[in-house]
């Protein structure tokens, strides 16, 4: 994971105001972005009545999937609802950070490395996922300029990258993913331009794919178009854009999502205790978080390989001394929520302390360690918010 997850640098390229912030956030957004019907955390930083999607990439109209309806939510102790407290005031705060770091272009950056499509799609999904929308409420002009700027860094060839880099591949996943969730939330003109870049995004990770592999390597992704093999990493972006794109009528083979499923099962490890970079590699917490997200997003919900690897996770949980704590920090929350139960519970609890604890005065999270430190506020504080945001389940992609 190491050597692959050096690459997201270059790839990235291309107080607690109490309750009167909550209280003012929650009167300024009006539409909520996901047309069906949801479940109403706590509190949430603010109100968002639902918003009917406007189209799909296809022209064929599809329909929005239809959210699994949850059971009737047990009373949440005493403890439980501080906590959310807290978490509900730490996004609000992140957000607020996030607000005043985009760029006059409207870019988000990373470290020192500037403008990045990537950071600026993981950006957009951090309003996204607290439940912001394109357009309306304090936030919805800078998501409109942020999308708008990843939309017209769409190369010629069909990638998403700000500069050339040696590992486009892993921006060009973020951003797809990114236009897959906001599609439906946009308005004319915006929405007809999005649509189209996520057709031609897609065919390029349809077309990655499909290049000759060895069979062990076929069906993944890795860090140019052009690759004769694969990684985890990489093909952990591209599946969830294929999934989420397909969600909202995309059109992505079913074959596709079936050979890049067999690609992430064959990174299990033996007796399935989690996930290697590679197929015959070794699993670190990251890495078992990214493939229980590539494997439920797929429907594969609880297979052995993915149990196997929850099972590592709660005996191996998650360090802020871990390489890469921020990137395995969004993973494992996403993927332990769509395994839910006690594996949910457990990694929650012990993740959200963690993640409070580490925020700044300034509503920021800053790697302390490893390669991350090069990366910036702005990268950390967007994988701290989407793993907060989990249990809002705002983002399609986060719907169990």
């Amino acid at each position: 994971m190491k050597t692959a997850v050096q690459f997201v640098t270059v790839a990235l390229l291309t107080a607690i105001s109490p309750l009167a912030v909550l209280a003012q956030t929650a009167q300024a957004t009006s539409k909520k972005p996901i047309p069906t019907p949801q479940k109403t955390p706590q509190k949430t930083p603010q109100k968002t009545p639902q918003k009917t999607p406007q189209k799909t990439p296809q022209k064929t109209p599809q329909k929005t999937p239809q959210k699994t309806p949850h059971k009737t939510p047990q009373p949440k102790s005493l403890v439980e609802t501080q906590q959310q407290r807290q978490v509900d005031a730490a996004i609000v705060e992140g957000l607020e950070f996030l607000a005043k770091q985009q760029q006059p272009s409207g870019a988000w950056s990373v470290g020192r490395l500037g403008e990045s499509t990537a950071t600026t799609s993981l950006a957009v999904m951090s309003f996204l996922a607290a439940g912001h929308l394109p357009g309306e409420g304090p936030y919805g002009k800078q998501l409109q300029r942020g999308i708008r700027w990843v939309v017209d860094h769409q190369r010629p060839d069909d990638m998403i990258v700000h500069r050339r880099s040696h590992g486009p591949m892993y921006s060009h996943g973020v951003s797809t993913l990114m236009l897959a969730e906001v599609v439906g939330m946009l308005e004319e003109p915006l929405a007809t331009d999005c649509r189209k870049a996520l057709t031609r995004a897609i065919s390029l990770i349809l077309k990655a794919q499909n290049v000759a592999k060895a069979e062990h390597h076929a069906g993944g992704w890795r860090y140019q178009p052009t690759s004769t093999d694969s990684d985890l990493s990489v093909s952990g972006w591209q599946l969830l854009a294929l999934r989420a794109a397909r969600n909202v009528g995309a059109d992505v083979p079913v074959e596709n999502i079936d050979r890049a499923v067999d690609y992430i099962r064959r990174c299990s490890v033996v007796n399935k205790r989690g996930f290697a970079y590679q197929p015959g590699g070794a699993p670190t917490p990251t890495r078992a978080g990214t493939g229980i997200l590539a494997l439920e997003v797929c429907g594969k919900h609880r297979c052995d390989e993915t149990m196997g690897a929850a099972e590592y996770l709660v005996a191996r949980p998650l360090k802020t001394t871990d390489h890469y704590f921020y990137y395995g920090v969004y993973y494992c929350s996403v993927g332990m929520f769509k395994v839910g139960g006690r594996y949910w519970t457990q990694t929650r609890n012990h993740l959200v302390p963690i993640l409070l604890d580490a925020q700044d005065p300034d509503g920021s999270w800053k790697a302390r360690h490893g390669s991350e430190r090069t990366h910036g506020a702005n990268y950390a504080t967007c994988m701290a918010l989407l793993a907060l945001a989990v249990e809002y389940q705002y983002l399609p992609i986060y719907q169990r």
